[in-house]
């Protein structure tokens, strides 16, 4: 058994400083070379051990670190979209996580979508507080550990980074993780490390590097050891075209031996696996010898994980970046099942109905759907690959169904031509981002809008609570239509309504209503109008200061109770409740009253109550 580096990510919101901590970590590390210096991997840089010791050396001896690491393997390409791509079986390929942010602006949305990615893999990680730099009146103190910078700030300072690195812990327990700065920490084992760093002047690099050590010793001895000679496992980082090479696979070998003559199994984009051979490996030359001979790489006969490498091999233009890679020189067929059992686990079609899901990577397509589940929202299919016609008529199925679920969510990929020609076709909704948060938010957003917008449409087409007085002496006509000047007390009144009296009697409809000439069809709370009831009889069916209340069925008045009581103003509440009693007391004491009284099921006999029960 071997030990390998444990490989480690870095997420954050756009801005907050990511590629310039990769570049940080990796200049001072070559600064540091009478140690040693670092090895260049295709798409990962390993920092060794014996270089990690000569800038930590006094903090690793202080967190009691003393068993050895290769080193630290740090991906180089930041952010959650490469986080998402480079899985593994059981979750992300990364051991480890930076999760970076701006200490001066605190969480933003990438940086929550990139907690709830680190959250649903179970990714430990540490909190970068990135550019103190940037407080007023910070002095910079280039490469210091945070330790040292410290003591060279002034108390108000120290006091402005606290109140700044207390909201983020504020923040971080909103979001289900205890945390502290890391020479607060009391248990490294239920608390979060934050580390107050500046990527730009490279102050607290010592101590995020000894964290990260930390976290390893604590979490990952056991799944960082490796069968050297096993055959290698990895995933696809990206294909690409390398001039005089032609298509080349960029890959991330994370368990076992890679050798030069072996076969692989890889995914397509369209879900199948594809073998081929490998023509030759190549790994990148150092910095000095690409300037002396003017090529990137050179061939080596074998790489041992965990190794970051660009496969040279045919058939390949269709593999998918995020696909697993595994050696099949012997197990065709387990191989193939096993790769097969990996989109089998995330491409689910388990809803009857729900949005059409589209990712471009396994990884992204897992990250994606689980954070749909997170927000409830239910997923008809999720397919790596473009938005195809297929697609979008799946979509207009579901649209069928429920209109909200007529959606087709791209994370990363596009919509091919025959599906663009369909959509012309049909009424439903395509989203498309590089941001999963955005997506997800985009789409709640949406349907959230649609629902208010139906519940207004719905509000206006029932009829109101609205109660009215006859204002005295002013009857003008006594009947065919009876026309009198009426006081709105509580509601809107709409022209065509009916109304009755305080024992539930029709009194007759609102025929047309007048104001100072002109013509109204509605009236509000306070207004004086006069108005016209057809079929109503002055001092037969209403009196002077009567007075009358809209009618309205019990469906309409349990709808209003049940949908739309957040609308209601207080008047209208109140006329609800006396409109309810007239009726209780004029057709049925259980009027507008919703029955949860369990007990009528004694009235069943036994044969219905278990037919009822059932």
């Amino acid at each position: 058994m071997k030990t390998r580096s444990p490989i480690v990510s870095v997420l954050g919101h756009v801005d907050h400083g990511k590629t310039t901590l990769l570049d940080n970590i990796r200049g001072s590390t070559i600064a540091a070379k009478e140690a040693g210096g670092i090895t260049q991997h295709i798409g990962a840089t390993e920092i060794p051990m014996d270089v990690i010791s000569s800038i930590c050396g006094e903090f690793l001896e202080r967190m009691s670190i003393n068993e050895k690491l290769p080193g630290l393997f740090f991906i180089d390409t930041p952010g959650h979209e490469a986080f998402t791509t480079l899985r593994k079986r059981g979750g992300s390929l990364a051991d480890l996580a930076i999760l970076i942010l701006d200490v001066n602006e605190g969480f933003k949305p990438q940086t929550y979508e990139a907690l709830n990615i680190l959250k649903s893999s179970k990714t430990p990680f540490v909190v970068a507080a990135n550019k103190i730099d940037k407080i007023p009146g910070w002095k910079s103190v280039e490469n210091a550990s945070f330790t040292e910078s410290m003591k060279q700030q002034d108390s108000d300072i120290v006091f402005k980074l606290d109140q700044k690195l207390y909201e983020i812990v504020g923040t971080l327990h909103e979001e289900g993780f205890e945390s502290e700065r890391f020479d607060r920490i009391s248990n490294f084992a239920s608390q979060i490390t934050i580390v107050p760093i500046s990527a730009m002047s490279g102050e607290g690099l010592t101590e995020l590097l000894t964290m990260l050590l930390g976290l390893a010793y604590q979490y990952l001895r056991e799944q960082l050891q490796i069968e050297e000679n096993s055959p290698a496992e990895g995933t696809v980082l990206e294909v690409k075209e390398e001039k005089g090479l032609g298509l080349t696979i960029d890959t991330i070998i994370y368990d076992g031996l890679l050798n030069k003559d072996d076969r692989i199994m890889m995914l397509t984009k369209d879900n199948k696996v594809i073998s081929t051979k490998i023509r030759s490996l190549l790994k990148p030359k150092p910095l000095e010898e690409i300037r002396e001979s003017k090529t990137m790489f050179e061939n080596t006969d074998e790489i041992v994980a965990a190794a970051g490498v660009k496969i040279v091999a045919p058939h390949v233009d269709d593999v998918v970046a995020g696909s697993p890679l595994k050696v099949a020189n012997a197990n065709d067929e387990k191989v193939e099942d096993e790769l097969l059992s990996e989109v089998d686990n995330i491409r689910i079609q388990t809803n009857d109905i729900g949005i059409i899901v589209k990712a471009d990577t396994l990884g992204s397509l897992e990250a994606l759907v689980n954070i749909l589940d997170q927000k409830d929202i239910p997923i008809k299919s999720a397919e790596i690959g473009d938005i195809s016609r297929r697609d979008i008529i799946n979509a207009s199925i579901m649209y069928e169904e429920d209109k909200k679920y007529g959606v087709v969510v791209g994370f990363n990929v596009n919509i091919l031509p025959s599906a663009e020609e369909e959509l012309n076709n049909q009424e439903i909704k395509v989203f498309q981002d590089k941001v999963i948060y955005q997506l997800t938010e985009d789409y709640l957003d949406w349907v959230n809008t649609a629902k208010e917008r139906q519940k207004e449409q719905r509000l206006a087409s029932i009829i109101r609570p609205s109660k009215i007085r006859i204002i005295p002496k002013l009857v003008f006509r006594h009947s065919k239509p009876a026309i009198a000047g009426v006081e709105i007390m509580s509601g809107i009144i709409q022209r065509g309504v009916t109304l009755i009296n305080e024992k539930g009697n029709v009194v007759g409809k609102v025929e047309s209503m007048e104001d100072n000439g002109e013509n109204l069809s509605k009236a509000s709370r306070g207004s004086q109008v006069a108005m016209a009831i057809s079929d109503a009889v002055f001092e037969k069916d209403f009196e002077e200061g009567d007075v009358l209340y809209v009618d309205m069925s019990e469906r309409n008045f349990l709808a209003i109770e049940e949908e739309f009581d957040s609308k209601l103003l207080d008047d209208e509440r109140h006329t609800m409740d006396e409109l309810k009693e007239i009726k209780q007391q004029s057709e049925d004491p259980n009027w507008g009253v919703i029955n949860t009284d369990w007990s009528e099921l004694d009235t069943l006999d036994e044969d219905e109550y278990e037919d009822f029960y059932e």
